[in-house]
């Protein structure tokens, strides 16, 4: 399924040299006095074997979960925003077809390249770029993490994106990748702030972001969506803590690549005399309460964009890709 890019003898030796460092973190000296404390050792996050098996680990619970409308399939397999969106269309899709997924078509990835970044510090990361049997040419970008070293690698962001977006990114000598700390202001826009940004932007505008389909196209998609007799509401909010953190990598020209998450409530309320727009079999079964008069529906959504060098010609965030999952629904 996977294709290892890197020098043969890279592959030969990054497993041992990973190995060796982990147990050097987690060992005394022998004068049993100084302790090397793995959060501080700047380490590779995996090998890249060990990221191919994620991957390919992944995608047959993936698989196996979509079959059969079970989120325990794959539950230790995604976390974050991901595990959110795919959680709650299994949901769905298991209330409406208890039986599982009359539509199933397994999912395939070839041509995977994996982008590992050699930081300090938990949680480790990484970065799947793979060609999919679906969404035509667009590059699959998973990245998987993990918060311990006992940890399953789990997925927490999955986004879409045209094969030429996908930039070039910096590495050593060895093929490591950097990752950049989400607090620094060497960027236009700070990652650990990005989903603020955003969803500051989607409801004020602004010129932080370069036009695109999930800036300017998406803002205008939602003026249009308000009808004669039907008020539509959008309250964007960050999601910044824990597997829903930001995390980004550099890129060759200095900017980076930023995967973060937003959370979105679209409230949908009918004037005196008109009714809500009849939701379709997964929304409803996502929904609590009587839809009488509105409809408040919660998303999940993950974003990945190009964050480029404070000062730089433009200086415009381009958000690349955006897939989003609705995750609950409240009637009233």
């Amino acid at each position: 399924m996977s294709r290892d890019r890197s020098p043969r003898r890279l592959r030969r030796l990054d497993r041992s040299a990973l190995t060796a460092a982990s147990l050097t973190a987690l060992s005394l000296t022998a004068s049993g006095c100084v302790v090397v404390h793995g959060e501080k050792e700047v380490l590779p996050a995996t090998t890249r074997a060990e990221a191919a098996k994620a991957l390919q680990q992944f995608t047959a619970a993936y698989n196996k979960a979509d079959e059969e409308y079970d989120s325990s399939a794959d539950a230790d397999h995604v976390t974050g925003a991901l595990g959110d969106i795919d959680a709650a269309r299994l949901k769905a899709g298991h209330i409406n077809n208890p039986g599982g997924n009359p539509g199933h078509s397994p999912l395939k990835l070839s041509d995977a390249r994996f982008t590992i970044p050699k930081k300090a510090g938990w949680p480790r990361w990484f970065v799947a770029d793979a060609h999919g049997n679906k969404g035509g040419d667009l590059r699959w970008l998973l990245v998987f993490t993990r918060n311990a070293l006992g940890d399953p690698w789990q997925a927490a962001y999955l986004t879409l994106v045209a094969p030429d977006d996908v930039p070039k990114f910096k590495q050593d000598a060895d093929g490591w990748a950097e990752a950049v700390p989400a607090n620094t202001t060497q960027l236009a826009l700070t990652p650990g702030t990005l989903s603020q940004d955003y969803a500051t932007y989607l409801k004020s505008g602004g010129k932080s972001f370069a036009a695109g389909t999930h800036t300017s196209g998406w803002r205008a998609q939602r003026a249009a969506g308000t009808k004669p007799g039907l008020a539509t509401q959008y309250i964007d909010e960050p999601l910044t803590n824990g597997d829903y953190a930001p995390l980004a990598l550099r890129t060759t020209d200095g900017g980076a690549l930023v995967f973060f998450t937003t959370r979105r409530y679209q409230k949908q309320t009918a004037a005196a005399g008109a009714a809500i727009p009849a939701p379709n079999d997964n929304v409803r079964a996502l929904t609590t309460g009587e839809i009488k008069q509105s409809l408040t529906m919660e998303f999940v959504s993950n974003q990945v964009a190009l964050d480029p060098p404070r000062g730089s010609d433009g200086g415009k965030v381009k958000v690349l890709g955006r897939i989003e999952g609705l995750t609950s629904a409240e009637g009233s």
